[in-house]
């Protein structure tokens, strides 16, 4: 009996997203329409089997090979960068990351700055490539407060809309690089399983024609 391919996604706009691309593929996706609690789902013909993890253990779970397949943001990306080769951007969950402060914030000042984020890989490669030496906060939560009550001197974060920011009394005044969802894969499941490059072609077209019709 063929082996479904094994798909890690996190649950939310992700997932979504990700099952109307499939659906765009051919695939029926019904089997996903009723999930209640449930993390695992498996289409009715075993061709795939989801997993709907956290953002962060898509990764681990590819890197391991408990997963075949990954979809997940580039934000997660760059913070666990090994493990998996990374196949496509799909195109949706577009974002980007910012450095943010409030309104007083000088970012010329060569002054060592704290910068307070959730991603310190990415707040560390970017003001290392502009040659500051800069202090990382890591913060679990919310960023946004960190400027406005002295604990950093601005934020690294992911800014879709920027309404937060706004509601915050912050401002964006640097834009490092744009995010958005990618699909990965594990490197010997790529290698051992001809079914599963089939699939990200197949993809990697319906991809190609979304990008044309926004031309």
């Amino acid at each position: 009996m063929t082996k479904p391919i094994t798909i890690a996604l996190t649950k939310g706009r992700i997932e979504k997203d990700t099952v109307k691309l499939f659906e765009k593929a051919g695939f029926d996706m019904s089997f996903m329409s009723n999930k209640g609690r449930n993390l695992m789902f498996e289409s009715p013909d075993r061709s795939f089997r989801f997993l709907l993890v956290k953002a962060p253990d898509v990764t681990t779970y590819v890197r391991h090979g408990v997963a075949d397949i990954g979809v997940v943001g580039k934000d997660v990306l760059i913070e666990h960068p090994t493990g998996y080769l990374e196949m496509l951007d799909l195109n949706f969950g577009l974002c980007k990351f910012s450095v943010a402060s409030i309104p007083s914030y000088n970012p010329n000042d060569h002054k060592r700055k704290r910068i307070a984020t959730k991603y310190p890989t990415v707040a560390r490669q970017h003001f290392n490539q502009k040659g500051e030496d800069v202090e990382i906060i890591s913060i679990q939560g919310s960023v946004e407060i960190t400027p406005v009550l002295g604990l950093a001197d601005a934020i690294v974060d992911i800014v879709e809309t920027g309404n937060t920011l706004v509601a915050n009394g912050l401002e964006v005044f640097e834009d490092i690089c744009r995010i958005s969802t990618r699909m990965i894969v594990n490197k010997a499941a790529l290698k051992n399983n001809p079914a599963i490059i089939s699939f990200i072609q197949k993809i990697e077209t319906i991809v190609g024609n979304q990008e044309e019709d926004f031309k």
